[in-house]
């Protein structure tokens, strides 16, 4: 397997860069920091941390995942999808718990990218993505509802079935100039684009919709409208980095977080990367990418921000834009640091309702329903592995949601892998209109007696391994020699090893001799390391049907005549 080369694409973009390649980045930065700006105080808010946590994780990751990165475009920064993971972390094991999860998922995603893993999260399957991804954004909703609706609950707890209870319990507290700041907040979001899609919809309603609740109170005597000041004190200095913390306790105790965090990050940014790819015309580098999103997340921390991902959204803004080369996410994080330093005291008059509004259509965006309609009309399994992803990720958490999720994608794997393999008998005469691989000049092969030709059609792994010894029990009759014909078997598991070996031992101690015909390279490796030389004979591992054919009539009048003197 080829080593991991370091490569950010950065160093290779520098090569050749240009004025003109230059005023293109700038412009695409400026804009993708901009729209920036109201997600990742969205984000902070909904994750359960401050509002500048958020500005400085989507400074810091955006930073370091165009510096070391393997996309070109890549905009790294907070998500929705880690909202539901932030939440619960906190929730469970405090902001320093999360920061102990953030750095170790970093590390993990590091490890991941050295071992080039990258390149087999893209084999996850599409139920399970889309079931988490429409359950993150059903969730993200749900959170919004108390704030949308300016709702007068105390403490809202963390499990949804219970949210929705307290909802409907309290739902006559609500008051109606927060929710038609949220709808307004909606539609400015929806309509902007129509008007110019050059124009960040998100950031238009938080002007906007700020003004107008500022004139409200002011002229109008409105005062229900809470904003981001009224709940959080706003700090516009970059915090000191530190170090956390971490024993062994503490690490067995968040090692299954962690690695939902980077699990998660890890397939969004390399989907994020995909599609970029598709859109520019260029690959990334995924086990790269994956290496600069460990970096980013492990410095994150060291700042007490949260996690961050590639974003889709983002992304895709900075190509609509212009944006060609890392140095467009670089400038990004340029324009929010300036932002958050001078234009950051400015966020506590928000409404808090307004960002409710972008969370809600940050979830419809999110949600996939048309994916999930659409998976729905695919065969059972799917749509078990897909309902059963949502639903856990709806009632329980992601981690189990991922979980339970990819061992029953495993489990159905397995079966229509198993489905896929066959075994078939073959005595008498081999069935020549089957037989493509046997020499023009050979009209026909006929079958020794006493001898039986099987051939598996197939991967050779757990799932067939059994399947194969009950073929030869039904057969009944012993006979002198067993050829396996393997020319159809690309791979071979231990299971198939361990089963083939137990096999050949039980066949051996009843005087059956076993051949084996046609195997590929990469099997014979692996059978020659389990020592089937030595077990079975070299002379009888043939590399052809017809030398098989004929070392058996070799080893079947052998055993004739043994067996003739010894009567």
């Amino acid at each position: 397997m080829k080593l991991f080369e370091f490569q950010p694409k950065l160093f290779s973009c520098l090569k050749g860069y240009n004025k003109a390649t230059f005023m293109s980045d700038l412009m695409a930065g400026i804009i993708v920091g901009i729209v920036a700006l109201p997600l990742a105080i969205a984000f902070g808010i909904a994750s359960g941390v401050t509002p500048e946590k958020g500005i400085i994780t989507a400074i810091i990751a955006g930073l370091l995942i165009s510096v070391f990165g393997g996309s070109k475009v890549q905009i790294g920064g907070p998500t929705g999808a880690f909202i539901v993971i932030v939440f619960g972390i906190i929730a469970d094991y405090g902001i320093n718990g999360l920061v102990i999860a953030t750095f170790m998922a970093g590390i993990f995603l590091i490890l991941m990218g050295v071992l080039r893993v990258g390149t087999i999260i893209k084999y996850i399957p599409y139920p399970i993505i889309v079931g988490f991804t429409s359950g993150i954004a059903l969730t993200i909703f749900t959170t919004q509802i108390k704030d949308l609706f300016g709702m007068q609950i105390a403490d809202v707890p963390a499990d949804f079935v219970s949210k929705w209870v307290v909802y409907f319990q309290h739902f006559d507290t609500m008051n109606i100039w927060p929710l038609l700041i949220g709808i307004c907040s909606i539609l400015i979001i929806v309509y902007t684009p129509k008007i110019s899609k050059k124009l960040p919809g998100s950031l238009v309603a938080i002007i906007v919709m700020t003004i107008v609740a500022l004139l409200l109170k002011h002229f109008a005597g409105v005062t229900t409208i809470e904003t981001i000041g009224d709940r959080f004190t706003i700090n516009p200095n970059m915090p000191t980095p530190e170090v956390p913390k971490i024993t062994w306790e503490v690490f067995t105790k968040l090692m299954s977080p962690a690695l939902v965090i980077a699990m998660l990050g890890a397939i969004e940014s390399l989907l994020s990367a995909a599609v970029a790819d598709g859109v520019i015309g260029d690959k990334h580098d995924s086990n790269q990418e994956l290496v600069g999103q460990g970096i980013a997340n492990m410095v994150c921390s060291l700042f007490g921000g949260i996690p961050a991902t590639g974003a889709i959204a983002r992304t895709m803004t900075n190509i609509n834009n212009g944006g060609r080369t890392p140095v467009a996410g670089i400038i990004h994080a340029l324009v929010l640091l300036l932002i958050y330093f001078f234009l950051m005291p400015l966020a506590k008059y928000i409404p808090m309702s307004c960002l409710a509004g972008i969370l809600v259509v940050v979830s419809y965006n999110m949600s996939e329903w048309r994916s999930f309609k659409a998976i729905l009309k695919n065969p059972k399994s799917d749509i078990t592995v897909l309902l059963v992803t949502f639903f856990l990720t709806v009632i329980f958490d992601l981690t189990v949601a991922i979980e339970v999720g990819i061992l029953i994608a495993c489990l159905l794997f397995m079966r229509r892998m198993s489905e896929v393999t066959n075994v078939s008998v073959e005595t008498g005469e081999i069935d020549l209109s089957v037989d493509s691989d046997l020499p023009d000049n050979v009209e026909h092969l006929i079958i020794p007696d006493r001898v039986e030709v099987y051939e598996i059609n197939g991967p050779y792994f757990f799932g067939i391994a059994n399947r194969f010894e009950e073929v030869m029990n039904d057969m009944g009759s012993i006979p002198a020699v067993r050829i396996i014909r393997m020319r159809k078997v690309p791979f071979i598991d231990s299971t198939g090893v361990h089963n083939l070996t137990n096999l050949c031992k039980k066949c051996l101690k009843k005087d059956v001799h076993i051949v084996l015909s046609g195997v590929n390279p990469k099997v014979m490796e692996v059978l020659s390391k389990a020592g089937f030389d030595e077990l079975i004979g070299k002379d009888n591992i043939c590399s052809h049907i017809t030398i098989a054919l004929e070392r058996s009539r070799v080893l079947a009048e052998e055993l004739k005549n043994n067996r003739g003197r010894e009567l």
